[in-house]
């Protein structure tokens, strides 16, 4: 799928801090960037750079201190908490450097864990987690809880379950810093895959210029500024 030129997300002058006064530190210094669907992302700086909390200013589960994000236009500054937590649940999807499964449930379970929260048809959703774990290649782990599998399987497991929703934006925080090469290196290329074939915009956080290398744009977080190479 050929990248839409219409931003899903708009970045406008982004500032991020915390404390007040003399403790006032400042993570994100105008910051301005946009985010197309089947585009992916790479944002990569130093520890402390502010990676993370961009990532999570841009999932809606921090607010800017000051400028705009616009999500297909919308001003996320205007929406109330429900309306921002539904966007959440519905239109972006998270995987992280840890894969954060329920160690009691099954692979499925665990796929299917957002859409029974959010109230989807329950036939509807069992195939959607049922293709999204065989696109992901573990047709044969269905009833694997995550002690069972290797640490590649489970952040499979994980990026089957951002993707359940059937989300516009996905972002990513490390998804392979956990993982061995092999494992790292199949891991991002189902996020290439899916990204490409769904039409995802994709946000990915990484210490790993290779992989960083293989995406749309590099964005280089620098003290808070951010550099596009």
């Amino acid at each position: 799928m050929h990248a839409d030129t219409t931003p899903l997300i708009e970045v406008l002058d982004l500032h991020k801090s915390y404390g007040d006064g003399d403790s006032r530190i400042e993570i994100l210094r105008g910051v301005s960037l946009t985010v197309r669907p089947g585009e992916m992302t790479a944002v990569v700086g130093a520890s402390g750079s502010g990676k993370t909390t961009l990532l999570q200013v841009l999932g809606t589960l921090d607010l800017p201190s000051a400028g705009q994000v616009l999500f297909e236009g919308r001003d996320l500054g205007t929406l109330t908490d429900e309306e921002l937590s539904r966007l959440r649940n519905e239109r972006i999807g998270f995987i992280f450097q840890l894969h954060h499964l329920l160690p009691e449930f099954t692979a499925l379970e665990n796929v299917l864990m957002p859409g029974l929260i959010a109230g989807r048809p329950r036939r509807q959703l069992h195939e959607a987690a049922r293709g999204l774990l065989d696109r992901v290649g573990l047709t044969q782990r269905y009833q694997h809880r995550p002690g069972e599998l290797s640490g590649g399987e489970r952040q499979r497991v994980a990026l089957a379950r951002a993707l359940v929703m059937e989300p516009s934006l996905l972002l990513a925080d490390e998804p392979t810093g956990n993982l061995d090469y092999a494992s790292g290196q199949q891991v991002f290329a189902l996020l290439q895959e899916l990204s490409n074939s769904l039409g995802l915009a994709t946000v990915m956080v990484t210490h790993n210029m290779e992989l960083a290398g293989r995406m749309h744009h590099i964005l280089t977080l620098r003290e808070g500024l951010l550099l596009e190479n």
